[in-house]
């Protein structure tokens, strides 16, 4: 399990990574002047701290795997990840619009890589926090 906890730590990591392309992937040097200024900084700043989040989240499992699984600060901070990540898949499940990925090939694939990702990573930290 502790290497488990360690693997979505490093997914964890180089998730908020990602985060750092999304204005270019998602075109925001044009899409984000439609909005109104507040919304625009909005957006980043929100970008920025959920990646800083999701750093810090892999960062703890990476670092600190055995401490979380093994007392009891630890299985309730796993708990809260477990519990952080399936409200992330119901979203994952019921937010996004079918409009976005059905019918494309790779928008389907990521859309499913997620569900599979969240359901994992989900199961891993419950399972944790109750051993």
């Amino acid at each position: 399990m502790t290497l488990l906890i360690q693997l979505i730590g490093c997914g964890l990591v180089i998730l908020a990574i990602i985060h750092a392309v999304f204005p270019k992937v998602f075109e925001w040097k044009h899409e984000l002047p439609r909005l109104s200024l507040v919304n625009q900084q909005l957006m980043t700043v929100y970008t920025f701290f959920i990646a800083l989040t999701v750093f810090l989240m892999g960062l703890l499992c990476f670092s600190s795997a055995e401490l979380l699984l093994h007392t009891e600060l630890g299985k309730k901070i796993l708990f809260g990840l477990s519990f952080f990540w399936f409200v992330r898949l119901i979203m994952q499940l019921f937010w996004y619009s079918p409009k976005l990925w059905r019918g494309k090939y790779l928008e389907t694939l990521v859309h499913i890589v997620f569900i599979l990702l969240w359901s994992a990573v989900t199961v891993i930290f419950a399972l944790g926090a109750m051993t």
